[in-house]
């Protein structure tokens, strides 16, 4: 019950508004994380994973991760279904992190320095990443794009949302809207009854459904650039 009167309220700052031409509409969310239900999530709320002490730090409210080496920051409970709010800058070209939803104990508690977790990302890409990977690669970056991708990693599963990555994993988003390095981007998450949504910078862009498991920790990405996060909020949905 309470989860359907929330999402009413939700209903009710969604609206559909023209897209460009040649693309389908989106649904466009005004969330800022401070309307009824929300909280901030603080240090308080995290707990070192499998990076150094040094790589993740709070700054004045703002969370400011090195880059270095690749782990996690882990929330300090689990949580089934919530809607998140994130914004994040990188700080050079062509940075890579995410923000992953869902990631099961049995996963975390067993990382390594060096790896990622089980769960469900939400892809956190700057836009010179796509050219810098196929530069050092040779390959063409069909697999990825850089506004906004959402996957299910290792042993997680996801149906995705239209349109899909050709290996099948992936949601595309549907429209292209992230802003490069130094800029601030706006990530609107909602993960309810194994559903994930994506909205970048106030627009539904991917997501998908039936994931598994649809219940763990929050958790943030160190890969390998200089990041930062700052409005971390969340609202839980019983």
């Amino acid at each position: 019950m309470r989860i359907a009167t929330l999402m009413i309220g939700v209903g009710l700052v969604l609206g559909l508004v023209s897209a460009a031409a040649g693309q389908s509409e989106s649904p466009t969310a005004s969330i800022k994380g401070t309307e009824e239900g929300w909280r901030a999530l603080t240090a308080e709320d995290f707990v070192a994973a499998n990076c150094d002490p040094e790589t993740w730090r709070w700054d004045n409210g703002t969370l400011i991760c090195t880059g270095e080496p690749v782990g996690v920051l882990r929330s300090q409970k689990q949580y089934t279904n919530f809607e998140l709010v994130a914004e994040w800058k990188h700080e050079r070209n062509a940075g890579n992190s995410g923000i992953f939803a869902w990631v099961p104990e049995e996963s975390v508690s067993k990382l390594q320095r060096g790896q990622l977790p089980q769960g469900i990302e939400f892809q956190v890409l700057d836009l010179g990443y796509k050219e810098a990977y196929e530069k050092s690669s040779g390959k063409p970056a069909d697999w990825f794009t850089c506004h906004g991708d959402v996957f299910p990693t290792q042993a997680s599963t996801m149906k995705p949302f239209a349109p899909v990555a050709p290996n099948g994993q992936r949601s595309f988003p549907r429209q292209n809207l992230t802003r490069g390095f130094g800029e601030w981007n706006h990530y609107y998450i909602r993960c309810i009854n194994g559903e994930a949504r994506l909205w970048v910078n106030g627009v539904e862009v991917s997501g998908g459904t039936n994931c598994q498991p649809a219940t763990g920790f929050i958790c943030l990405e160190s890969e390998g650039s200089p990041i930062q996060f700052r409005n971390l909020r969340i609202r839980e949905l019983n």
